[in-house]
């Protein structure tokens, strides 16, 4: 080489530590590798046990098929593994790995050993490497299988060690990637211990509903409806939730594809559609798996397997749209053999989750129930007194046995209704971030009520079809942003009884992080151990929503946006959640005792126009519009 020649050969060790930081981004990655490993030698159990939030420990030890001594020294070498041969095995993947990337690349930044013995070998097989250099190979005593023990990771790399999170954050990750992979392979025994104590102990499950249910608890499962569906050579199955269960990230989204979890736009995408009229930022929770031949998905896309392609992905996408709608027009009631409670949209969980802020009333959504009518219907939203109507006429037959219905009078006012005029608007809610919009209308008339429910306005300048529910929920907003006090002076509502809440490990590690903040705000929340809280009182203006949902998303917006910015945000988040659960709830036609103030208020409103979350509250034709329409423009 020239003396001025730029291009050189990195070392070995530096090849290897770089290689190392695309697979092994924190310990959790080691998890991932080792269980993958694992689940690929046949094992029917795997033990994981991790120390300091794997910083300092991580083993994963199984009871597959073990290695000779010449395979145990083969193994932490680059680009050595069992499951390719040729270039043309690239094209059908069957196995979690295939690289040969992890054991070295996870050797070169840590103290590494591996312990292994085959069933029948007399002794096992014992290899340490350090820093990716070998120290000893001997003879030791081993049940059959492969342990692997990780200590001191990036202990030779100092700058990606300080780049580690806290124990507790990467103990949180690591306990969510081995939940994933209890779901992914609910077969198999697993066992996850974490400073000594037992954290999970999971039996064999004979389905995947049994293994939910033994990582969730029994009930999580209620809100969920099964998927089963298959189409050509691709099947879709597992379990989606019902429009109720909602987050405001895409954390409770687990998709396996063959059983390895990842994902790619096409899923997403297909999800995103399958639920069309979720609340503006909420995100569905489901467990989708799909299984279609290894040579129709490429894998190898991303150095941990993150993301996958699919050879035909319009019928990846077709399939996935087809299962979804089935699993969710058929309700709870089509589980598979398993009924789940019904779904009620009208109760407070029904808002998806904290800061959930469109009503559950979706005429195209599965799920939902029929219109209420008759006796069952709910109360009027702004106490009025009685008007002196005459009842409704019955329908009648004319000669020639034409059937005609005489218009209800308390739904459809005679058109000489004179038009109401509309006080001018108040003052603005308490921190409103924006000027007051327009109002729609000074002056309208109610002309009647559709079938639907939405309601029929006639204005000075055009004419508008208004959704009621939609509308009383920004009424309600507006009331509530400017009567309820600062967030910090919200007062608490005790609960009947306090609610013992578990929680995913990121979602505890959260929640944890910021209990004092919670304090302020006008929760009571007390760490009860593992991750679970007890939950005492929640702010006053939340009182009977899901206390699960509230403390995930408020712990989730308090570590984004930090405590200050994120006490504001909430604050209207509050008030829009307890608007959404003073709304109408309802499609039935409302009369006119009930829409006019409701339609009064809507035209003083700072923003008359949507909801909190974006809903639109009207749809508003001109008269011009209508002239240009018509030809008479």
């Amino acid at each position: 080489m020239s003396e001025g020649a730029r291009i050189r050969i990195l070392p070995e060790d530096v090849a290897n530590k770089i290689a190392a930081g695309e697979v092994v981004e924190r310990p959790a990655s080691v998890v991932k590798e080792l269980m993958e490993n694992a689940i690929d030698a046949g094992a029917s159990r795997i033990d994981v046990v991790v120390t300091a939030g794997g910083r300092r420990l991580i083993s994963v030890a199984d009871d597959g098929c073990g290695m000779g001594r010449d395979d145990a020294l083969l193994a932490p070498e680059r680009q050595a593994t069992s499951k390719l041969r040729t270039a043309e095995d690239l094209s059908g993947i069957a196995t979690m790995g295939f690289r040969g990337e992890a054991l070295p690349s996870i050797a070169s930044v840590s103290r590494f050993t591996l312990r292994t013995r085959r069933r029948e070998d007399e002794a096992g097989t014992e290899v340490e490497i350090h820093g990716g250099t070998m120290v000893a190979v001997r003879d030791c005593g081993a049940a059959p299988g492969t342990t692997i023990e990780v200590r001191d990771l990036f202990y030779n790399v100092p700058a990606r060690r300080a780049f580690l999170r806290s124990y507790n954050t990467e103990q949180a990750h690591v306990r969510a990637m081995f939940l994933v992979h209890a779901i992914a392979w609910p077969g198999l025994a697993m066992s996850l211990t974490c400073d000594g104590d037992p954290v999970h102990r999971l039996r064999p499950a004979a389905s995947l509903r049994e293994r939910l249910d033994d990582l969730y608890g029994a009930g999580y499962m209620d809100g969920f409806v099964p998927i089963e569906h298959s189409s050509g050579r691709i099947r879709v199955h597992g379990w989606a939730g019902l429009p109720s269960q909602t987050r405001a990230d895409t954390a409770g989204q687990h998709v396996f594809v063959n059983g390895r979890p990842s994902t790619a736009p096409v899923v997403q995408a297909a999800i995103r559609e399958s639920y069309p009229h979720l609340p503006q930022g909420r995100r569905p929770v489901l467990f989708l798996f799909l299984e279609l031949p290894p040579e129709e998905v490429d894998v190898n896309v991303h150095p941990t397997k993150r993301e996958v392609r699919f050879r035909a992905t319009g019928a990846v996408r077709d399939a996935v749209l087809a299962a979804l709608a089935k699993a969710l027009r058929a309700g709870p009631g089509g589980a598979e053999g398993a009924a789940a409670p019904a779904f009620a949209p009208d109760d407070d969980d029904a808002l998806g989750g904290f800061g959930s802020s469109e009503p559950s009333l979706a005429p195209d959504a599965p799920g939902f129930p029929a219109p209420e009518s008759g006796a069952a219907a709910a109360a009027p939203p702004f106490p009025l007194p009685p008007p002196a109507l005459p009842p409704p006429r019955q329908a009648e037959f004319d000669p020639i046995g034409e059937r005609t219905f005489a218009p209800d009078p308390r739904s459809a006012p005679p058109a000489t209704v004179p038009f109401v005029a509309v006080p001018a608007p108040a003052d603005a809610p308490a921190a409103s971030p924006y000027d007051p919009a327009p109002a729609p209308w000074t002056k309208f008339r109610l002309v009647g009520s559709l079938s639907s429910g939405y309601a029929l306005v006639e204005t000075e300048g055009g004419y508008a079809v208004v959704d009621p529910a939609a509308a009383h929920e920004r009424v309600m907003y507006e009331r509530l942003l400017k009567a309820a006090p600062r967030v910090e002076e919200a007062p608490s509502q005790a609960l009947l009884l306090p609610q013992t809440v578990a929680l995913a490990p990121l979602d505890a590690h959260r929640v944890r992080s910021v209990l004092p903040v919670l304090a302020e705000m006008g929760f009571d929340v007390e760490d009860f151990g593992g991750d679970s809280f007890l939950v005492r009182a929640l702010p006053d203006v939340l009182s009977g929503a899901s206390a699960k949902a509230i403390l995930e998303e408020t712990a989730s917006a308090l570590q984004d946006a930090g405590p200050r910015k994120g006490r504001q945000h909430w604050r209207e988040e509050l008030v829009a959640a307890a608007a959404s659960r003073s709304a109408v709830r309802t499609r039935r036609p409302l009369d006119a005792r009930e829409l006019v103030p409701i339609l009064m208020e809507l035209a003083a409103c700072r923003m008359p126009y949507s909801t909190p979350g974006g809903r639109p509250t009207m749809v508003y034709t001109s008269l011009r519009d209508l002239d240009r329409r018509f030809g008479r423009a």
